[in-house]
């Protein structure tokens, strides 16, 4: 085992999980770096901090596999130092620390003063939108609030990140500045739940009045909302939508599931009936909005009726982006009180069919792009392609737009038109227009 050597600590920020945890690294090494700290995002580092998500078993299971990778290099000698963070902490301390009792501390979810202190550095009030961005340079994910206050009975997030909490406009229109200021040319809002912010701060959903505020900012040319729930959705949201250029045609609602009585277990307040009526009034106000959904097959009494309800009605509604998952069953939640009593094997079947059904609506829809003009950002070069999006395309999940990089140069972050000239379920191919 090496010992430890005089140089300079440099610290390693791991990050797991969703873009939210994207986010809360970012803050966490701005702080850092205002102390005089020495860090870097997933590179060699002696001290490593992980934060670590602890949504569902896929994501608990990678987060706890990457803490043990560290301890072994902690006990090889490679590194000196790991600290854990994030939502598998805060959800799991005690059994962590029992588990795995050579981490050097763990911390929960708001306890960032307290893990600033354990790095040595000073917790900064005043760095209100100071971060160090580890997204490409034209985007940004731009947290909203913090924490739900929605009853899902599937969903644990309430106990990892605690009740609803809205950030003031301010403070939020503050931090977009300093983004669009880096060059950062597109913002992602996000949250668990964007459209119950400002209820807590402004006693209204104040979602639109945010918008208003940030589109005046210079330098941002695409504001995109992410992770909108449908009950009680606020409609002069559509209304700036379909007025302000700079606010994307697209809309990620996390959906779940359509029926009626997988949706009353769910606690999801809503029925199919309110669904459908909801979403037809989305593409009667923005016509030709991209429409973004998350399903999940295999709760606790899904029926294979249930399932071909579900099934045809992802047929009918001919979603833009879906994705599917199979239900986790996650301990302290309202569903774990019911028997998880659909098989392994028939989850993954039903959310493999799903997936299928959306590939040749999404292959459809993407033949009809073809010959089109469309806006995009390049985001990367990959092999001999630039890869870009539209408006109507999310990072990392949504279908990318693909140029030969052999006849056209093109630089990372800038916008450019293109027109389509051939299409997959998820690619399209596009040549720059002269």
């Amino acid at each position: 085992m090496r010992t430890k050597t005089l140089k300079k600590n440099k610290i390693n920020v791991v990050t797991l999980g969703c873009s939210k945890n994207v986010y809360d690294s970012e803050v966490l090494m701005g702080q850092l770096k205002a102390s005089g700290k020495d860090v870097v995002h997933e590179e060699e580092g002696n001290i490593v901090v992980i934060n670590t998500c602890g949504f569902i078993n896929n994501a608990k299971e990678e987060s706890v596999n990457t803490i043990l990778e560290f301890m072994q290099k902690k006990e090889d000698g490679d590194v000196d130092k790991v600290f854990v963070t994030g939502c598998l902490s805060e959800r799991y301390k005690p059994d962590l620390q029992k588990e795995i009792p050579n981490v050097d501390e763990y911390f929960g979810t708001t306890e960032l003063p307290g893990l600033l202190k354990a790095l040595g550095a000073d917790y900064k009030h005043e760095l209100i939108g100071e971060r160090l961005t580890t997204t490409p340079k034209n985007y940004a994910y731009l947290k909203i609030a913090e924490g739900c206050d929605r009853p899902c009975s599937f969903c644990a997030i309430p106990i990892m990140r605690g009740k609803h909490k809205s950030t003031p406009i301010e403070d939020i229109v503050i931090e977009a500045e300093k983004l669009a200021a880096k060059g950062v040319k597109e913002l992602i809002l996000i949250a668990q739940d964007l459209t119950y912010y400002g209820l807590d701060i402004y006693k209204k959903r104040n979602l639109a009045e945010l918008l208003e505020a940030l589109v005046k900012v210079d330098g941002v040319e695409w504001i995109r909302l992410h992770y909108a729930f449908p009950t009680g959705f606020p409609m002069d949201v559509l209304d700036i939508m379909n007025r302000e250029p700079k606010i994307c045609n697209y809309i990620d609602i996390p959906l779940q599931h359509i029926s009626d009585a997988i949706l009353k277990s769910m606690r999801r307040g809503t029925t199919q009936e309110k669904t459908t009526k909801l979403l037809k009034e989305f593409r009667k106000a923005v016509p030709g909005m991209t429409i973004r959904t998350t399903l999940i097959v295999g709760y606790p009494g899904e029926t294979e009726e249930d399932y071909q309800t579900l099934k045809q009605w992802v047929k009918d509604m001919r979603f833009e982006r879906l994705g599917c998952f199979t239900y986790s069953h996650e301990e302290n939640t309202h569903a774990y009180n019911l028997e998880d009593d659909v098989p392994e094997d028939v989850k993954m079947q039903r959310a493999n069919e799903i997936m299928e059904i959306q590939s040749q609506i999404s292959w459809e829809l993407n033949q009809a792009k073809i010959g089109q003009e469309f806006k995009v950002v390049i985001d990367r070069k990959e092999g001999n392609y630039f890869v870009g999006r539209t408006e109507f395309d999310s990072p990392d999940v949504d279908n990318e737009v693909l140029i030969d990089a052999t006849e056209t140069y093109l630089k990372t972050g800038e916008f450019t038109r293109v027109k389509v000239i051939e299409a997959e379920d998820f690619d399209l191919y596009a040549e720059v227009v002269k």
